[in-house]
């Protein structure tokens, strides 16, 4: 029981896994988040989202330039009775025309507006940033996704290649032990023993590989990949990443998320909304002017009617109505203020927890490097005090599977290190920076 329960805490201390030998495809950190940057789903939509706010900046922005208008018509008509009222009329019967044509063109100006135009277009310059801030944080929390998949990906490859190394030196411990049990030199409970660690083994091999197989399809999927596609994380590559200074406050962090950013922005965008909803107490003024023509056949013709002044709009009944439209706009910006008070709170909580695990797996690391000495030369110890018949099976059992999971626990902190260490850039905002991939 007991060497079942430390087989157990050996494999299962990972996680999640990823890959087996099949055509691997050997692939960089610094290359799979870029390749997700250019081709993940949430990106897309994130940079579509940004167009669409510059789409709708630009036809606000419209609203200051001239209304041009023109208007034609073509009529045909029936024998109409037409009659002047004219007392100095002479009573001859007037043309029926029997066609019409009108064309009119009209030139509208916006002059004053209550500032509704231009506090209309810095709410929707700032809506604009905003999500353009968004998808910055987008993109950094698919670069996160991809370095968790990527580090669990390197734990359950290292993890599987200790297992089947330990593998081989059991099972040539059971070939060792057949032979000493068929000479009568120790009792077959040691050889099922030994024959039970290799099946134990085994389990832990197939579930190994099973989770390999789950993380390596996340990852591929994430990254737009051919799902036959094997990613192989070459350790070399791995570890020649930099922690180095990582961050030790949230002052940086304060000042370069992009989510909080973009609060910052919204907040700006609702104080201009306000402006716009308080424009509902102003009249409005444009400059107007027109153009018209008329033919009416045999009738009347009309050229060169120009027409020239200004235009006053003031809804008086909307003095009252609006009250209700600027206290709307008025709560909505204390939403956002609120909004941004709480997130800057929930930042500084995510930072502090993310240096103090760094420091933690900084730790874990030293202790699990001398435990790794230590299983090590226990097993030295035991093995030779079993060869000299000073010690029984399970005691070389036991030492066999602590010095492999002293060996597993030690890749994976190593491994964990940096995933600490990029998971704090990220709550600090600083991964993008990391990778260089702000022109992607």
């Amino acid at each position: 029981m007991k060497i079942s329960q430390l087989m157990l805490f050996g494999v299962f201390f990972i996680g999640i896994s990823s890959i087996e030998a099949q055509e691997k495809t050997s692939l960089t950190l610094d290359e799979a988040v870029k390749m997700a940057w250019e081709k993940s789903n949430e990106v897309t939509l994130a940079n579509t989202k940004v167009n669409s706010k510059k789409y709708e900046l630009q036809t606000v922005k419209n609203n200051q330039y001239p209304d041009l208008k023109i208007q034609g018509q073509y009529q045909r008509l029936g024998k109409a009775s037409i009659d002047m009222h004219n007392d100095e009329a002479n009573g001859e019967s007037m043309a029926s025309p029997d066609r019409a044509m009108f064309g009119m063109a009209n030139l509208s100006l916006p002059i004053f507006s209550g500032f509704k135009i231009q506090s209309s277009i810095d709410a929707y310059d700032n809506l604009y940033e905003a999500e353009t801030a968004n998808a910055a944080k987008t993109k950094e929390d698919v670069a996160l996704r991809v370095i968790t998949y990527y580090t669990a990906l390197y734990k359950a490859q290292k993890t599987l290649d200790l297992l089947n190394e330990n593998q081989k030196q059991a099972k040539q411990r059971v070939t060792d032990f057949t032979e000493l049990e068929k000479n009568g030199i120790i009792p077959r409970n040691d050889l099922l023993k030994a024959q039970l660690l290799v099946s134990k083994t085994q389990l832990s091999i197939d579930e190994a590989n099973n989770n390999i197989n789950n993380i390596n399809f996340y990852l591929v999927t994430l990254l737009k990949l051919d799902p036959g596609v094997k990613i192989d994380v070459n350790e070399n590559d791995f570890f020649s990443l930099k922690t180095s200074n990582a961050p030790t406050s949230d002052a940086i962090a304060l000042e370069n998320r992009k989510d909080l950013e973009a609060l910052r922005f919204q907040q700006k965008a609702s104080e201009a909304n306000i402006k716009v909803a308080k424009a509902g107490y102003y009249p409005t003024l444009a400059l107007l002017g027109g153009y018209t023509a008329l033919d009416l056949k045999d009738f009347i013709t009309v050229k060169y009617a120009m027409n020239f002044g200004v235009g006053l709009t003031y809804d008086l009944s909307g003095i009252i109505k609006n009250n209700a439209h600027v206290r709307e706009a008025e709560s909505r910006a204390l939403e956002v203020k609120n909004t941004e008070a709480i997130m800057t709170d929930r930042i500084k909580v995510e930072v502090q927890k993310s240096i103090e695990d760094y420091d933690l797996a900084i730790n874990q690391s030293v202790v699990y490097d001398e435990a790794l000495q230590q299983a090590a030369e226990n097993y030295r110890l035991v093995k030779d005090k079993f060869d000299n018949g000073l010690s029984d099976t399970n005691d070389l059992v036991e030492a066999d599977v602590e010095h492999l999971n002293a060996k597993i626990n030690t890749a994976l902190s190593k491994a964990a290190i940096i995933q600490k260490y990029y998971e704090l850039l990220s709550v600090s905002g600083q991964l993008s920076q990391s990778f260089n991939l702000s022109k992607i």
